[in-house]
């Protein structure tokens, strides 16, 4: 699997999926910096290649039905992201997956 990109800054406008591109999964495996859980996404910031990614996760209520908590997510925990790089952000991703303890959390 290839790497993935994150920008500096957090995006919160909500937008479609359009924006991402499917055909390229990427894989970013760092601690998390930041963690907003918020509508209308979880947004996570994490390390890869000197900057700042940010990735797009499910929203709050989904997160809580796949069985993960703020807590599990806070920053310094060691994750590993699965997902789509955006069309129009160089450093932010839609997160499809994340590792976190060793265990896979499917977000869609």
């Amino acid at each position: 699997m290839s790497a993935a990109l994150l920008t500096g800054g957090v995006a919160f406008a909500h937008h479609g999926w359009g924006s991402y591109d499917a055909a390229k999964l990427i894989t970013i495996a760092s601690n998390v910096e930041r963690a907003d859980w918020e509508n209308p996404h979880v947004m996570l910031v994490v390390s890869y290649q000197g900057k700042d990614w940010e990735a797009v996760l499910a929203p709050p209520f989904r997160m809580n039905a796949r069985g993960l908590t703020p807590d599990m997510i806070k920053p310094g925990t060691a994750v590993r992201i699965e997902g789509y790089p955006s069309t129009r952000t160089a450093t932010e991703m839609r997160a499809e997956r994340i590792i976190v303890a060793g265990k896979t959390y499917e977000l869609r």
